[in-house]
């Protein structure tokens, strides 16, 4: 990174959220270290248009642009030349969605990206990074992670060392206030109504967080903050980081007795801050009884710190970008384990086809993202026999593409789910609905890995593990597959010389498979 000449850089992370906007202005060194100089908050009534009606109205959208107005000045002042702007649930869900970003980039001048559930975790898991290795670092119990946002509660657990999953349900604390705000003037006990919903929604967590043996709870989001200042009243001796599990038993007892106009007026919270921390101390409470953790830990950590440590992470090549591959990839294996895939033969996939498209740089000129969409795609490729070994590709294609895998936005998941589509007996082609609506520039994308996949799956058509190691070699317009083997490769080479046409199409060099040497 060219750092200005006194020695460091000004970036900016902007949070689009559903009910604020939030902005840090942050000055980082060229050692990675990060001071915040600002800090900027408007609320906004965009997530309250969207759950209620589906689309945001014009006078939030005015407001919206007229603060974001504002932020653009004060990153001027700054000087600031690297900014992420990001948009969650408030915006992704609205059926104007697309208008309102426009807006947003005429009248502001900003860049707002629309991101999913999963790279909102992956970002606050960047925020949170030593509280993560640490818990890596505990190979005797688990951690478990709740962010619970505005439209819907991200949760992961880690056991062992390990990303054991990671999930979302659409329950936040602002669109449980929404969804059943019809229902508190029909009954006496809305809290109770409110946590039966909730139970509903998250029972099905309780034999997997006990496989895990959860020992440490960590909450994000959820105005946490503010319930442990509530817990306050029953604990005077409770730190600003970390609330007891019997403290916040007694605030969830007590609320749990309360209509929200009660807990409003004892606790002085505004009508609408009332409503959305009941359902959040509801949430939080619920999913710490299914852990035996002693309580929870409170980073205070939010979505702009993991912006401004992502940007850190890519100007600086630090190594907590590469740490954060790992967790990807963890949370991957998760995905697999769920549907059953042949663990061995995945393996075996992700580490030949990684190591020719480690060998091939130079000629398919792609770079390291998309060495991880080809590494997850190896991993699922076979995901759809799951459902039916028949057409198992296409099945791989849907499944896929419908997962939540933590940092993977949508179109990257559309790119994944494609290159799996291909690596059996169809090639991409423009008859082909999946494959047509790549966004530009995509469709090479996915060939290049498709066929790359293709000849890593073809030297194990057998699933007898048969290559321990493969050595490319550049001959003109040929490359030379020598390969180490251990038994006769007829039917892999048979397989892998019927990939060699599509190969040849798309790379421009003719793969030609050699057996150099046979290890007894």
């Amino acid at each position: 990174m060219l750092m200005h000449k006194n020695g460091y850089e000004v970036i900016a992370a902007i949070d689009v959220g559903s009910n604020a906007i939030r902005m840090s202005i942050a000055q980082v060194d060229a050692r990675g270290n990060v001071k915040t100089l600002e800090d900027l908050y408007k609320p906004t009534g965009i997530g309250r248009d969207t759950f209620a009606t589906g689309r945001i109205q014009a006078a939030s959208l005015h407001d919206l642009c007229d603060t974001l107005v504002g932020f653009s000045r004060v990153m001027k002042q700054y000087k600031v030349r690297h900014y992420k702007a990001v948009s969650t649930s408030g915006i992704r869900e609205a059926e104007n969605k697309e208008y309102v970003l426009e807006q947003i980039r005429v009248t502001s001048g900003l860049e707002v990206r629309g991101i999913n559930n999963t790279e909102a975790r992956f970002f606050m898991y960047k925020a949170i990074r030593e509280l993560i290795n640490k818990a890596k670092t505990d190979s005797h119990s688990g951690t478990l992670i709740v962010d619970i946002g505005s439209g819907g509660v991200e949760m992961s657990a880690y056991s062992r060392g390990n990303l054991k999953f990671t999930e979302y349900i659409k329950v936040g604390s602002l669109r449980l206030s929404e969804i059943l705000a019809g229902l508190e003037a029909k009954t006496l006990d809305f809290p109770q109504v409110m946590e039966e919903f909730i139970d509903s929604k998250i029972s099905f967590f309780t034999p997997l967080l006990s496989q895990a043996r959860i020992k440490s709870f960590i909450g994000l989001g959820g105005g946490l903050r503010t319930i442990i200042e509530m817990c306050r009243a029953f604990d005077s001796s409770a730190g600003q980081n970390f609330v007891k599990s019997d403290t916040l038993k007694r605030l969830y007892l007590k609320i749990c007795g309360m209509t929200t106009s009660q807990i409003a007026k004892e606790f002085k919270l505004a009508q609408n801050d009332a409503e959305v921390l009941m359902s959040s101390v509801i949430l939080f409470h619920n999913f710490l009884n299914m852990t035996d953790a002693e309580g929870i830990y409170a980073p205070m950590s939010s979505l702009r710190h993991g912006l401004l440590v992502d940007m850190v992470d890519e100007l600086l090549d630090t190594p907590g970008r590469h740490e954060a591959i790992g967790d990807i990839i963890s949370s991957v294996w998760y995905i697999g384990e769920k549907y059953f895939i042949d663990e061995e033969h995945c393996r075996y996939i992700e580490k030949h086809s990684t190591s020719i498209f480690d060998q091939m740089g130079k000629i398919h000129r792609l770079g390291q993202r998309e060495r991880l969409y080809l590494q997850v795609a190896s991993i699922l490729h076979d995901i759809g026999k799951y459902i039916n070994p028949n057409s198992h590709d296409v099945h791989s294609y849907n499944i896929i593409r419908f997962q939540d895998i933590l940092g993977l936005s949508e179109r990257e998941l559309d790119i994944i789910a494609n290159i799996a589509r291909y690596h059996s007996h169809e090639i991409p082609s423009q008859t082909h609905e999946n494959y047509r609506m790549l966004e530009s520039g995509d469709g090479i994308i996915v060939s290049k890995l498709a066929a790359i996949l293709r000849v890593a799956e073809a030297l194990d058509i057998s699933h007898k593990r048969k290559v321990k190691g493969i050595e490319l070699q550049v001959w003109e317009r040929t490359i030379n597959f020598n390969i180490w083997a251990s038994e006769d490769m007829l039917l892999e080479e048979w397989n892998f010389t019927g990939n060699a046409a599509f190969f040849e199409e798309v790379m421009g060099y003719r793969p030609v498979l050699k057996q150099r040497r046979v290890q007894l």
